[in-house]
């Protein structure tokens, strides 16, 4: 049921977007000036809470909690075209219901909006950088059935906040979100929409390369037909001839 699994993404994108803003905001008061290790806790938070919560809602709605994502399994057909639009309602109101949240816990203003300036030719390329792998991750995930994709999720975000210059937002929820967040993780709202386009444009290209890296082979040999038995005995009811092994 639609509904159902919209009320999940929207559950686990507002979950997530607390856990991203509530650490930053505990990190920055605990820190006392040390940047490093408040985006150290403010990292290690989000990992922790982005496995857990992939984990707790994979069967219920696949866990997107993200618009490129949707987008992007939908391409590669691993999700229904028709159910986008909600997903991506769902990611956007959970998203501004965490953020909320977390103003609500530290007693700060609901609505705000971020003075934090982030912009520039590295930064946009950091965000693309930054999806693109995201998105590769769960889209090979997806194709293998791996049953670490939660993990290699969480992990890949989690060093992505240190590897990129942007501390990889790679979400356009969350980075809506974030725009109306005053605090260690937001961003400045006239800075957002450069983030949300090299967010679609990194997932495009890791959709497009994974695409063309599963494509089959054109030159590989088709596998030899194997032989089938010809013994005639019953095999019992419903059964039928297998190829032998």
């Amino acid at each position: 049921m639609i509904l159902r699994r919209a009320a999940a993404e929207a559950l686990g994108t507002a979950l997530l977007a607390a856990a991203v803003v509530g650490s930053g905001i505990m990190a920055e008061r605990l820190a006392r000036g040390e940047e490093a290790l408040a985006l150290l806790a403010n990292a290690i938070a989000t990992g922790c809470a982005l496995f857990v919560l992939i984990e707790a809602l994979k069967g219920a709605s696949g866990a997107h909690f993200n618009p490129v994502v949707t987008a992007a399994l939908a391409l590669a057909r691993r999700h229904p075209v028709r159910e986008i639009a909600p997903y991506v309602v769902a990611q956007l109101l959970g998203a501004l219901a965490g953020v909320l949240a977390a103003h609500a816990m530290f007693d700060l203003p609901l609505v705000q909006l971020s003075g934090k300036a982030r912009t520039g030719a590295g930064q946009w390329l950091a965000e693309a950088i930054a999806t693109f792998g995201l998105v590769f991750v769960v889209l090979r995930g997806v194709r293998t059935a791996s049953a670490a994709l939660p993990a290699a999720v969480a992990a890949y975000i989690t060093a992505a906040y240190w590897f990129t210059a942007s501390t990889s937002f790679a979400n356009p929820a969350l980075t809506v979100g974030r725009a109306l967040s005053g605090t260690f993780s937001g961003i400045a709202p006239e800075h957002a929409p450069a983030f949300v386009l090299a967010q679609f444009g990194g997932a495009a290209a890791a959709w497009a390369f994974e695409r063309w890296l599963s494509a089959p082979r054109a030159d590989a040999p088709a596998p030899a037909p194997r032989p089938l038995r010809t013994d005639t005995r019953s095999r019992g009811p419903g059964s039928s001839p297998t190829a032998t092994g």
